[in-house]
C-alpha cells in the first residue's frame, strides 16, 4: 500500500467575528459584520459568505495549507475574465501575509442566485436543456481565451509550459499512469491503458492554441436564479483552471452525467455551438480515460479508497 500522506483539504476555521471584521475593514472601513455562514460545496477550500450592514455581502474564501498556492492562480486565472462581467465573482482583496488568519484568502464578490446542483431535481426537460445551452455558450467564451502556452496553471500563469497540447497530453497521461500504479493501481491495467492512449494520441494533435479550460465546469461549479425559470447569473471556483484543449473542458463537463442527463448533454453542446473537428467525438472519448484516470489518482490521494473499485472498472472498460 501506498504510504503517502493523505492531503488535508478544506480548512476547519475557528474564525471570530472579529477577525472577518478586520478582513472586512481593509475593504469597507464603516461596514460592519452582521453574519458568517458557510457555504457548502467544492472539497479544497473553506467558502464563508459575510453578511454585512450597509454594504452588499461578499464571500471569504480560505485556502488549505497544503494549496497555499492556490490563492493568486484564482486570482490570475479570474483576471483572465474580467470581460466575461458579472458572469464571474470579483476579487476586493487577496492576502497570503497571515496576519489575520494563518492561511492565504480572498474577499470577492458575492454572485446572485443559488448552486444550479439544488435546482436540478425540480427542473424539466426543457428546462435544464435551456440551462445547460446557457452554460455551454458560457463555457465557450471562457474558451475562447487564448495563452501562450499548453500546461497546468499555477500562481503566475503556466507552471510547466509545454510546446503542443500532444506533448502535455502524452506528458499528464504518463504522469498519471505513474501515479495510479504508485498508489497501488494494477499495472496489468496501467500498461494496457498507456497502449490504448498511443493508438490514439494523433487526436491531441489538432488542438493548435491553448485555450483557458475551467476544468470543473459542473452544476456545484454554476448559479442561477433560484426561482421561476433557470437563468445563469454566475461561474465559480477557477481552482483546477488548464491552459489546454477546450475537448478537455467539454469532456469534464460531460464526465458526470449518465444516459438519463441527454437534456443536459444536448443542452451544453447545443449552447457551445459548433466544434470544427472531425474527430471531436473520439477525442472526447480519449480524455473521459483521462478523467477517469485523474479523478482515481485524487481518490486515491485524498483517501476515499470506497470509490476506487467503479473507477478501477471503468479504465478496464476503456482500455
Amino acid at each position: 500500500m501506498s504510504s503517502d500522506p493523505l492531503l488535508q483539504l478544506k480548512p476547519r476555521l475557528a474564525i471570530s467575528v472579529d477577525q472577518v471584521q478586520a478582513i472586512i475593514r481593509r475593504i469597507s472601513p464603516h461596514a460592519s459584520v452582521l453574519g458568517i455562514a458557510e457555504l457548502h460545496g467544492g472539497e479544497i477550500s473553506t467558502v464563508l459568505e459575510i453578511a454585512l450592514a450597509d454594504a452588499p455581502a461578499c464571500i471569504l474564501k480560505v485556502y488549505p495549507e497544503s494549496l497555499q498556492w492556490k490563492m493568486a492562480k484564482e486570482v490570475y486565472v479570474l483576471g483572465l475574465l474580467r470581460d466575461l462581467g458579472a458572469a464571474i465573482p470579483k476579487i476586493l482583496l487577496a492576502d497570503d501575509t497571515r496576519s489575520v488568519i494563518d492561511l492565504n484568502y480572498v474577499l470577492m464578490t458575492r454572485l446572485d442566485g443559488t448552486v444550479l446542483g439544488r435546482r436540478e431535481a425540480t427542473l424539466s426537460e426543457a428546462e435544464l436543456t435551456a440551462i445547460y445551452a446557457e452554460m455551454g455558450a458560457t463555457l465557450r467564451a471562457i474558451n475562447d481565451v487564448a495563452l501562450d502556452s499548453f500546461g497546468y496553471i499555477g500562481p503566475n500563469g503556466v507552471w510547466t509550459a509545454h510546446p503542443s497540447n500532444h506533448a502535455y497530453m502524452s506528458a499528464q497521461f504518463e504522469r498519471k499512469l505513474t501515479e495510479f500504479c504508485a498508489r497501488d493501481g494494477d499495472p496489468a491495467l496501467a500498461a494496457r491503458l498507456r497502449d490504448s492512449v498511443a493508438e490514439r494520441e494523433h487526436l491531441f494533435a489538432a488542438a493548435i492554441t491553448p485555450r483557458l479550460c475551467h476544468y470543473d465546469f459542473h452544476a456545484g461549479n454554476v448559479l442561477v436564479t433560484s426561482q421561476g425559470e433557470p437563468h445563469l447569473t454566475g461561474i465559480v471556483d477557477f481552482e483546477n483552471a488548464t491552459s489546454g484543449d477546450p475537448l478537455m473542458d467539454i469532456a469534464k463537463a460531460l464526465y458526470y452525467f449518465t444516459p438519463k442527463d441527454a437534456p443536459k448533454r444536448d443542452g451544453l453542446l447545443a449552447g457551445y455551438g459548433p466544434i470544427g473537428r472531425p474527430d471531436w467525438r473520439e477525442t472526447l472519448a480519449l480524455y473521459r480515460i483521462y478523467c477517469t484516470l485523474e479523478l482515481w489518482c485524487w481518490m486515491a490521494q485524498i483517501g476515499k479508497h470506497e470509490a476506487l473499485a467503479g473507477l478501477t472498472a471503468e479504465l478496464t472498460d476503456a482500455g
